[in-house]
């Protein structure tokens, strides 16, 4: 086989080979489906700390007034509601009583939830507020729960904050200025379980030469990439072929701590891609892309353009999800030099976890110091 550019793509066989038989409800099965043969974490090295930052709880139109939602992330049983004032909330799933889990049977009262086992009331903070046979609401549940799961709504979006020791929250969710906006549409959605760590998943992002052995560009991306506090940004700009003649494209995308990230398409059809990747435990991860289009290019000439950027962008998850979950960690690879600065990314990616000193005067060693602190 010649090692030129042209022959990149019969290169990744034993990707696509297993994704070819794959349409409509069965690729969708297959998207959610727990892999065969799946390892376990500890042999996979993803016994891994939870990084902390904001994530996607669920999309907003997926909680109404009054709706009462059981989720499970970060290995915990969490519930979400929307009292009547609009306003979501998050508590642990579990009633500080007896135990009942709230998001199943409970209710919403006001802009309170209610516990289907002895309707005990709870506020956003945790409070009991009311018990309808006691004369007297003990002291221990007066005051709010010990962890609190902060919930901000923005990007049609509804985030919680995690941080395995409880401090507040150290950024603000970014505002998209194109979510809402009448020009643009109504989001489009894709899911996915990942089963696989999240430092693995971001990872991906830096490594440059998985792009043609895995998703079959002719060229490896030209990219420019910056960091910035808990800020990420990178730019692609490229010369693309359309029905239209070239244009000039580019690909700007962005992640904000480990929960939210980004990527604007421009050029042929303009994208924007809202990516929800939230920890369900340490080897399974909930994978939700949102799209939403420019309407002009979504409803006119270029609609099929535009169809065709976000089935090409989720069969690159596929790809990638073909390998993603059957990976292992490597906490020290042996990497080279077209690798990609994956190096650098683990020395950024490193301050979402607590477990490290945050002082960046300090050498911050590679995740295997995570794992062993954990173990």
């Amino acid at each position: 086989m010649s090692d030129s550019p042209a022959d990149a793509r019969t290169r990744p066989v034993a990707v696509w080979s297993q994704l070819q038989a794959l349409r409509g409800d069965a690729l969708k099965e297959w998207r959610m489906a727990e892999p065969a043969n799946r390892r376990s974490v500890a042999s996979r090295n993803l016994d891994l700390p939870f990084p902390f930052g904001w994530y996607v709880a669920c999309f907003s139109d997926e909680l109404a007034v009054g709706e009462v939602k059981p989720i499970h992330y970060f290995d915990t049983e969490l519930v979400v509601w929307r009292g009547e004032d609009g306003v979501a909330r998050m508590l642990d799933g579990y009633c500080r009583h007896l135990g009942a889990n709230l998001g199943y049977g409970g209710r919403v009262v006001g802009n309170e939830i209610e516990c289907p086992f002895h309707a005990w009331r709870f506020d956003g903070a945790g409070v009991a507020t009311d018990i309808p046979y006691a004369r007297v609401v003990p002291p221990q549940v007066r005051k709010p729960c010990d962890r609190q799961w902060p919930v901000v709504e923005k990007n049609r979006c509804i985030w919680f904050w995690y941080h395995p020791e409880g401090a507040a929250p150290m950024w603000e969710v970014e505002t998209l200025a194109e979510v809402g906006d009448p020009e643009w549409t109504d989001y489009e959605h894709h899911e996915w379980y990942v089963w696989n760590s999240l430092q693995n998943m971001a990872e991906n992002g830096v490594d440059a030469a998985h792009f043609r052995y895995i998703h079959g560009t002719a060229e490896f991306p030209d990219y420019a990439l910056t960091s910035d506090g808990h800020r990420r940004t990178g730019l692609v700009q490229s010369k693309m072929d359309t029905p239209w003649g070239q244009v000039d494209g580019t690909i700007a995308y962005g992640t904000i701590g480990p929960g939210q990230s980004y990527t604007r398409f421009g050029g042929i059809c303009d994208t924007l891609l809202v990516s929800a990747v939230t920890p369900v435990s340490q080897d399974q991860i909930h994978v939700r892309f949102a799209f939403t289009q420019r309407r002009s290019d979504k409803e006119g000439e270029k609609a099929s353009v535009a169809r065709g950027i976000i089935k090409n962008l989720c069969r690159q998850l596929d790809q990638d999800k073909v390998v993603w979950d059957r990976q292992r960690y490597m906490p020290q690879p042996v990497v080279c030099d077209g690798d990609g600065p994956i190096a650098a990314f683990r020395q950024y990616y490193s301050q979402f976890y607590a477990e490290y000193d945050p002082d960046p005067g300090k050498k911050v060693a590679s995740l295997n110091m995570a794992r062993k602190a954990k173990r």
